[in-house]
C-alpha cells in the first residue's frame, strides 16, 4: 500500500509543529542563508520555498522516520548502544546528517553546501534544537530542518541563474 502525498505531508507538516518548529522558524534560515546573495529577498518568498520543498515526498520520509528515531531515544526505546547515541547526540555518529542529506539531494549541490554551512552555524531555530538540555532529543530534528532550510535557499538560487555566480561564491 502506498499512502497518498497529500497524507504524508500533513503528517510531517504536524510532526514539525509538535516538536516546536513552524515554517516561519525554516522561512527564517532560508532568510539567513539567502539575503546577503538576494537582497529584495521577502520573508513570504523564503516561506513560499519552504512550501514547495514540504510537497516532496523524500521530504516527508526523512522527517517520519527523524522524528520518530528522535521520540524513540526520548523514551528509551532504542537498543544500546544506540540508545545512547542518539539520546547524547555523539559527534561521530553521522546517520542523522546521512538522512538530512537525502532532502538536499533533491536540490543539488548548492544545496549541499548551504546544509553544510547552516549545520555548522545553527542559527536561529537551528540553535534551539541543538541545546541538549531538557527532555528532547532532536538528534535528527535539527539536521532535517537545516536540510529543508538549505533546500528551501537552494530552490531560490535557481530560480535567479543570472546570479548564480554570486550565490555560489
Amino acid at each position: 500500500m502506498v499512502l497518498e502525498t497529500k497524507t504524508l505531508e500533513e503528517k510531517a507538516r504536524g510532526l514539525l509543529g509538535e516538536r516546536g518548529v513552524s515554517i516561519v522558524d525554516i522561512a527564517d534560515l532560508v532568510m539567513y542563508l539567502q539575503k546577503q546573495y538576494l537582497p529584495d529577498l521577502t520573508l513570504e518568498e523564503c516561506v513560499d520555498s519552504v512550501d514547495s520543498v514540504l510537497t516532496k515526498r523524500e521530504v516527508h520520509n526523512a522527517i517520519l522516520t527523524g522524528i520518530q528515531l528522535d521520540i524513540l531515544a526520548e523514551e528509551d526505546k532504542l537498543l544500546q548502544p544506540l540508545q545512547e547515541i542518539v539520546a547524547e547526540d555523539e559527534g561521530l555518529y553521522g546517520i542523522d546528517e546521512v538522512l538530512a542529506l537525502s532532502i538536499v539531494n533533491v536540490y543539488g549541490s548548492i544545496g549541499f553546501t548551504n546544509y553544510g554551512y547552516i549545520d555548522k552555524v545553527k542559527p536561529g531555530i537551528l540553535e534551539k534544537l541543538n541545546d541538549h538540555d531538557g527532555p528532547r532529543v532532536h538528534t535528527f530534528l535539527d539536521d532535517i530542518v537545516g536540510a529543508i532550510a538549505a533546500s528551501a535557499a537552494s530552490r531560490l538560487a535557481h530560480q535567479y541563474p543570472d546570479r548564480a555566480h554570486e550565490i555560489t561564491q
